[in-house]
């Protein structure tokens, strides 16, 4: 019920305040400067919202904030994550992306042993 896109366009104004509103968020939750690039993917969502894969940048910026939600260390979060990355298409095309759902399944499964 909750997928589906927003069809707000590139000069919405709505969509122009929700990213900002999103930026800021991330930044915060992640402990970045106001200078700190966000990722793309941090901001956007696909048509359904429903999204596999987040990219390498995302997932490493959001590391220290895991491990420490987890009570793992960032060492044991940044193998996982490269655990559970697919790489670009044939190799070359597009970029890896990390399987959001596997990651958070490991990352579960670590916190019961």
């Amino acid at each position: 019920m909750n997928s589906g896109g927003s069809n707000l366009g590139p000069t919405s104004q709505k969509l122009n305040d929700a990213i900002k509103e999103h930026i800021e968020a991330y930044r915060k939750e992640n402990g970045l400067k106001d200078t700190d690039a966000v990722p793309a993917d941090a901001l956007t969502a696909s048509g359904s919202g429903l999204d596999p894969h987040i990219s390498l940048r995302n997932a490493a910026l959001q590391t220290a904030r895991v491990a420490k939600a987890r009570n793992l260390g960032e060492d044991k979060v940044r193998a996982l994550i490269q655990r559970y990355t697919d790489s670009p298409d044939l190799g070359a095309l597009g970029e890896a992306g990390v399987k959001v759902l596997q990651l958070n399944l490991a990352l579960d499964a670590l916190e019961k042993k």
